[in-house]
């Protein structure tokens, strides 16, 4: 379904009145096997890049992008992209997939804020897998079936990964959350983006489209005077994975996800333009560069601890 009725209020703001401001907030962490994580790449090369613990796993952040935009210095909408992993998993669940923290990490963040999540207008989704949407439910009750969270939230998602979330193939059928669909399309509250453009969003946030990692993987790319900010999700899931060659073994097709990779980087340095990053534990944004090889890399880079204004 589509949400048809267009957002009033930011999303008919001039462009130049806007200012914006993002917070990159820590979602439930978690500890996932490294070599499923780097691909074909052996041992000896990524455990230099992120070290194991005993159970061959290394430490992986589920980080969420704050935007908010105001006008004269009025907040008018605060859009979050991603929700993390959340803590909706049962105890055993929890364990299997490596997830650190039992309690709702990123409610937690909201509040350092002075927010909750009922203070939240948009939450975009780059795809339905749990670890980057599991942080729309409730924390796990066994009294209770999981609610959605968000309540003054409208929810957007892109068209081919929707689809995938309701006909999961084999191979990622584990990684979606059956309850969450039926509860997001119930809210009345989403948009199902068929576009480069989502009608919620407003014409300032183009949308890249991948389909290397899951079909239909929708990245926001975010405006700023300093260079562009897209919102890497799974395509580049931290600063390891900027190196062109290197994919994870959760990736659908991997040499289409290298050659969506080279696109997007490339345009980006020609930008000087950043990627935030969901996954990589210890940094959130960096700029794209280009050595004199060829080689693309992480270069200036920030924790967004505080907010940063673009």
């Amino acid at each position: 379904m589509r949400y048809d009725d267009s957002y009033d209020d930011a999303s008919t703001l001039e462009t130049d009145m806007i200012t914006r401001r993002i917070w990159a907030l820590s979602g439930n962490s978690q500890k996932l096997d490294g070599g499923a994580m780097f691909g074909n790449a052996p041992k000896a090369v990524w455990a230099g890049w992120m070290a194991p613990d005993d159970r061959n796993r290394i430490e992986l952040a589920c980080r969420a992008m704050l935007i908010e935009e105001a006008e004269d210095g009025v907040v008018r909408r605060r859009i979050l992209l991603e929700t993390g992993v959340g803590a909706f998993f049962p105890p055993k669940l929890r364990d299997r997939f490596g997830i650190v923290e039992a309690n709702h990490v990123l409610l937690g963040e909201l509040a350092k804020l002075g927010l909750s999540d009922a203070d939240i207008d948009v939450v975009v989704l780059s795809h339905l897998h749990f670890d980057h949407a599991g942080g729309l439910l409730t924390p796990y009750d066994p009294a209770t079936a999981p609610a959605l969270l968000f309540p003054n939230a409208r929810f957007v998602v892109g068209a081919q990964a929707w689809q995938r979330a309701l006909s999961p193939h084999q191979r990622d059928r584990a990684s979606y959350i059956p309850e969450l669909q039926p509860l997001l399309e119930a809210s009345g509250r989403l948009e199902v983006v068929t576009g480069d453009r989502s009608d919620t969003l407003g014409p300032d946030y183009p949308l890249h489209l991948s389909h290397g990692h899951t079909p239909g993987l929708m990245l926001v790319e975010v405006p700023s005077d300093d260079g562009a900010i897209v919102f890497a999700g799974d395509l580049i899931p931290g600063v390891p994975w900027v190196h062109l060659p290197i994919t994870m073994g959760y990736d659908r097709f991997p040499e289409l996800l290298i050659d969506e990779k080279s696109a997007l980087l490339r345009d980006l340095v020609g930008r000087g333009g950043r990627l935030f990053f969901t996954h990589d534990p210890s940094i959130a944004l960096a700029r794209v560069t280009q050595d004199d090889r060829g080689r693309f890399r992480a270069g200036e880079s920030w924790q967004l601890a505080d907010a940063l204004t673009v």
